[in-house]
């Protein structure tokens, strides 16, 4: 990466952490272009080379927080050695619903996006932060080295984040039915099911 561009992306970097303290303290609504210009430190003109509005940037900060949180999730893969595809899958869910529950600010700015809306932005090639974290590469790479062949991975994907974004998130902030602890036998068990149903004959 250049000096250039490592510097814009520094800049859109400062951009994205001011707004997003700005919206876990004073919410989307009240906060201003104005209040996140000057957290970052940045002209307004820098702003919009990045962002069209408030509305904007909080778009790109839920695919840029999803993306870092299955990022974490994968690299502490690396270190878990597991073999069975079930286990790796069911490890990245787990590492990613514990910093969930650990950090409830976080889930609170990212519940409404825990869909495959989202995911499937932050599985684009083309998405803003593909370069820095190729989530759909990861995925990719990840059944690929299974050795297993997958039927419809995307819908198997898809069925995954669903279950697991709305029922994890009900456990977590309400704990309905149970507690998150509770829950997961039963998650993960359905999540096996899922891959189980996708692995060609």
């Amino acid at each position: 990466m250049s000096k250039i561009e490592s510097n814009k992306q520094k800049k859109r970097d400062s951009l994205l952490n001011a707004s997003f303290d700005f919206f876990m303290t004073k919410g989307l609504e009240k906060t201003s272009i104005s209040d996140i210009i000057e957290k970052a430190g940045v002209a307004k003109g820098t702003f919009y080379l990045y962002f069209k509005d408030k509305y904007d940037i909080r778009n790109k900060l839920v695919i840029h927080k999803s993306a870092q949180l299955f990022s974490s999730a994968y690299e502490a893969l690396q270190e878990a050695g597991l073999d069975n595809i079930q286990d790796k899958i069911i490890f990245v869910v787990d590492h990613i619903i514990e910093e969930l529950s650990d950090n409830k600010a976080l889930l609170t700015f990212l519940h409404k996006d825990l869909t495959w809306g989202i995911f499937r932005r932050v599985l684009d090639p083309h998405s803003p932060f593909a370069e820095e974290i190729n989530v759909g590469g990861i995925y990719k790479k990840l059944l690929e080295q299974s050795g297993v062949v997958f039927v419809e991975p995307d819908i198997m994907l898809f069925m995954i984040i669903e279950l697991a974004g709305a029922t994890s998130y009900s456990a977590i902030v309400d704990g309905i039915p149970c507690s998150i602890e509770d829950l997961k036998p039963y998650l993960y068990r359905s999540i096996k099911d899922i891959i189980n149903a996708h692995i060609q004959d």
